[in-house]
């Protein structure tokens, strides 16, 4: 089963000479940028764009070094700053004036880098499975496995073991989200699946004090959100977003939209029911 995307890619090109690939819906609502997960790619929001194509202009990125955009020549401009820069650059390209984010993981570090830097371009932020503090144990697990390739075949050898990868963090995932899942993450090479992404991005992470920022600095920027639209999608068994962290975002937000998703680790797919749900809530309150 081949994966397609019926929206075009396209490129722009960034202050540093980068050629960035993304899509865009072009439709008629409110602007909403998607930004994936450290080592993700634009793929992650297939089902965000098929599903909302009539009700939002989605806008889906590749960040520097993922997906099909180019790699950088040094793998320290892998970091918030600069890929924060990439994506105001796109809104530019696209003479977006503001826009909303749906930011995954690490994308939903730059939303909160934008907030501070910039607040009057954002409308919104939907968190998936991030938020200001982040679970030390969860990047212990994402070092552990950050710039290496699967050790599998091809994609019908990784849906039958992704299941087993997962678990038990993601549990109820059917045949053919397995497959999208492993098409997103990983690509065929002569000897095997590769990852998707530039294998220096191990360097970068290793990086903390340019990769994440600090919670104090985070906290300000969520509260540089305060009214406009936000909402949050937890995954039920995160490793990334804990409970208390979400507690304290509703203490500070007591108008917080969020969506515990059950049967999902880090990060939750997006197609899911409760994400759908939330998404649909959000979008609605853009306009």
């Amino acid at each position: 089963m081949k994966f397609s995307d019926p929206t075009p890619a396209r490129y722009f090109t960034t202050h540093d000479g980068l050629r960035l690939a993304y899509r865009d819906s072009g439709g008629d609502g409110p602007a909403l940028l998607c930004l994936p997960g450290l080592t993700r790619n634009m793929d992650d929001f297939r089902s965000v764009a098929s599903r909302f194509a009539d009700e939002a202009r989605i806008v889906r990125l590749d960040p520097r070094g993922r997906g099909i955009s180019d790699h950088a020549p040094d793998y320290h401009s892998y970091s918030i700053e600069d890929e924060t820069r990439d994506a105001l650059e796109l809104l530019d390209h696209l003479r977006i004036p503001e826009v909303a984010i749906l930011g995954t993981s690490r994308g939903g570090l730059i939303a909160l880098h934008i907030a501070k830097l910039a607040p009057d371009r954002l409308t919104g932020v939907c968190f998936n499975d991030i938020g200001p503090e982040i679970e030390t144990k969860g990047l212990a697990e994402i070092a552990a496995y950050i710039g290496r390739d699967p050790g599998l075949k091809n994609h019908e050898e990784a849906a039958a073991a992704l299941p087993t990868m997962m678990a038990p963090a993601f549990k109820n995932v059917s045949e053919e989200d397995w497959r999208a899942f492993s098409h997103s993450l990983w690509q065929q090479g002569p000897d095997g699946l590769t990852i998707r992404y530039d294998r220096r991005l191990s360097d970068a992470f290793a990086d903390q004090a340019r990769a994440i920022p600090q919670a104090s600095t985070a906290w300000d920027a969520f509260d540089a959100l305060a009214g406009k639209p936000v909402a949050v999608l937890r995954g039920e068994n995160s490793i990334i977003l804990s409970e208390d962290t979400l507690a304290e975002m509703r203490r500070r937000r007591p108008d917080l939209h969020v969506a515990e998703i059950p049967d999902r680790g880090h990060v939750p797919f997006l197609n899911e029911p409760q994400s759908q749900e939330l998404l649909r809530d959000f979008i609605e309150r853009l306009t």
